[in-house]
């Protein structure tokens, strides 16, 4: 099978995966919670009377419990994994820095540094991430998600449009 249609089976499958989610679970899946959660757990590390006493992130540990043994932590997990495992068994598991000629490599990572702190803070921000907002919004047929997941697109092919010399 061409690499062309793998995209539109991996959506496909997360369909799929939502559908089950909301089936078994009666939850959506989703991603910036775990990564919430990692945050709080490695900060508890460092100053963990400062995370237990904050009102947001105390809840993660009261009674002994853990951040990261949660379901959608679970999840987190096995994505990465999975990513891991796939990358190995494909022969695609090395480091590089993915770039146009006219980005030096510490501008490209200062970029990315830059844009995952911004969607970050962003996605905690309004309660969540923005695939989350657009399929599990979209899938409950929430007029908004679609609004919000069209106006994704076309901005972002806006903006591609706007800076693909850097990376031509």
């Amino acid at each position: 099978m061409k690499d062309y249609w793998q995209p539109y089976l991996g959506g496909v499958a997360l369909g799929f995966l939502l559908f089950f989610s909301f089936l078994i679970c009666g939850k959506s899946v989703g991603g910036s919670s775990f990564l919430t959660r990692l945050a709080a757990y490695f900060v508890h590390i460092v100053a963990p009377s400062h995370i237990e006493n904050s009102a947001y992130f105390g809840r993660y540990f009261a009674g002994a419990k853990t951040p990261l043994n949660y379901w959608l932590a679970y999840l987190g997990y096995g994505t990465f994994l999975g990513g891991l495992a796939s990358a190995f068994v494909h022969g695609r598991l090395k480091i590089s820095i993915d770039k146009g000629p006219k980005v030096s490599p510490k501008g490209r990572l200062a970029l990315a540094m830059f844009g995952g702190i911004f969607v970050g803070f962003a996605s905690r921000l309004g309660l969540g991430c923005t695939s989350g907002q657009g399929l599990i919004g979209a899938s409950m047929l929430s007029v908004g998600s679609w609004v919000f997941l069209f106006s994704v697109f076309l901005g972002g092919y806006a903006i591609a449009y706007r800076v693909r010399e850097g990376w031509l």
